[in-house]
């Protein structure tokens, strides 16, 4: 297949690349090309703005771009850098597909569980309703809606609703490895919120699932089917470090060190991929045990 990728040079986008590099031909929308090239490898053919490409050549387009949400604090200006780095791109491609005689067969965009906003206990699968009111939350709608625009009886839409996607090149976990390595790491607040995780090498297969079948459509939540609390991640990842987990970080130092974006390690949600499973969708890694112990082990 002809394959367009948007945030290739990101954490997913480029495990992504080197999954599919001998399997498909990509092209690699990035602001930085020579970049882009040396991450990627020079064999990766890539384009500086959507014009550049023709979208009547292209099969699939896989949009994961996006400023990472979790780094700097959430000043207004911030907020709109996460914002338009999402809707932009999407509104662009989108366009472009709709403009094509012969558009892409399908958009795979992404989104993150953030859409369900803060819950509690509760399982939350695709159709769960009321979304809880915050920023993460009226961001991931909104790209949802964007992407959604490109539905068509010739291009099917699929959204990713991604959680905490494991690996050791980036992401959660790594942030999360030097201290817990130096016996210094231990739960988040009081522990009891949700995290919603996922293999890095399941995140590609799942992607590579929804290219495949071109009967499925819609949201699908891109995590693990057994979600974990906290604390219980805290006591998984500390047992294969073989290191204590016992110095918590209190909620109000995160509230005063990352203002509002604490919020995102202090509260969660228990999500399970629903839609996946019924499409015949397996996991390689259902238990966060092997999957810390195949990262880690």
């Amino acid at each position: 297949m002809h394959i367009l990728l948007t945030g290739g040079t990101g954490l997913i986008g480029s495990a992504l690349v080197k999954h599919w590099l001998n399997q498909h031909k990509l092209v690699v929308l990035t602001r930085n090309p020579n970049r882009a090239k040396q991450q990627l490898g020079p064999e990766v053919s890539t384009v500086q703005s959507v014009p550049q490409v023709d979208f009547n050549q292209i099969d699939a387009v896989i949009n994961l771009a996006g400023e990472p949400i979790v780094g700097k604090r959430w000043s207004n200006k911030q907020k709109q850098v996460l914002c338009e780095s999402r809707w932009a791109i999407t509104k662009q491609l989108v366009a472009a597909i709709k403009a094509a005689s012969s558009p892409p067969s399908v958009l795979i965009s992404g989104s993150a569980i953030g859409i369900y906003g803060r819950q509690q206990q509760q399982f939350i699968d695709e159709d769960y309703q009321p979304f809880h009111a915050e920023f993460s939350s009226e961001l991931c709608q909104r790209w949802e809606q964007l992407a959604l625009e490109a539905q068509s009886a010739k291009t099917r839409v699929c959204l990713l609703r991604t959680g905490i996607v494991l690996a050791n090149e980036g992401g959660a976990l790594k942030k999360m490895l030097p201290p817990f390595k130096l016996g210094l790491g231990g739960r988040i607040g009081n522990g009891e919120q949700y995290m919603s995780w996922l293999h890095l090498h399941d995140m590609l297969r799942l992607i590579d699932f929804l290219l495949q079948h071109p009967t499925l459509t819609g949201a699908f939540n891109a995590t693990a089917p057994n979600p974990v609390t906290n604390a219980e991640f805290c006591r998984q990842l500390a047992r294969i470090l073989h290191r204590p987990a016992v110095l918590p970080i209190p909620a109000f130092v995160l509230k005063l060190m990352l203002g509002e974006m604490a919020d995102l390690l202090l509260t969660g949600q228990r999500v399970i991929p629903a839609k996946l499973q019924q499409a015949g969708f397996t996991f390689n890694y259902p238990q966060l045990p092997d999957a810390l112990k195949a990262l880690q082990g």
